[in-house]
């Protein structure tokens, strides 16, 4: 399982997801397998700015973890994402969460996503995907979530599906 999460908080939000996810699919390596739904969420850690949009899908890719972070920056990138201020506004994030089993610490790349058991706009969406597959540390994201106690106001915004995708 490869899972990654997007968020937009600037411009059409939706739009931008939507651009994020149709780059990603071009890419002759990477192909599309679930979409949550998206959800409206308050921002984390600078929270000055705009409500987010966030939504998670899985994929499918010959690509390592690191040719997967690259290719994510790339479509961020290509999308007009500047890099002005940790956990600031920006039109589009992508982050990998999860990527198989592997667990990686480097300079440039940690996975498990470092946070991705604490942020529940991340796991309400990957509860949709995942099930009651283990995404963090043997547990599911139900159980991280009840751990948390705490939904964040994460609030469902609209249902989606792959149909905006080129086949």
């Amino acid at each position: 399982m490869i899972i990654l999460g997007l968020g937009s908080n600037m411009g059409d939000r939706e739009s931008n997801i939507k651009s994020a996810i149709c780059e990603l699919n071009k890419h002759s390596k990477i192909a599309i397998d679930k979409i949550s739904s998206l959800y409206e969420t308050k921002p984390v850690g600078f929270v000055n700015q705009p409500n987010f949009l966030n939504l998670v899908i899985s994929i499918n890719t010959m690509l390592n973890p690191h040719e997967l972070l690259s290719e994510c920056l790339q479509a961020e990138y290509h999308l007009g994402r500047i890099r002005k201020q940790r956990w600031g506004p920006r039109n589009i994030d992508i982050d990998i969460l999860i990527f198989q089993s592997y667990m990686i610490q480097d300079e440039v790349l940690q996975l498990p996503h470092p946070r991705l058991h604490e942020r529940s706009f991340v796991l309400i969406p990957l509860q949709e995907i995942a099930y009651d597959l283990p995404v963090y540390q043997g547990l599911t994201s139900k159980d991280l979530l009840q751990k948390m106690n705490t939904n964040d106001e994460v609030m469902l915004y609209k249902k989606m599906n792959l149909d905006f995708l080129e086949r």
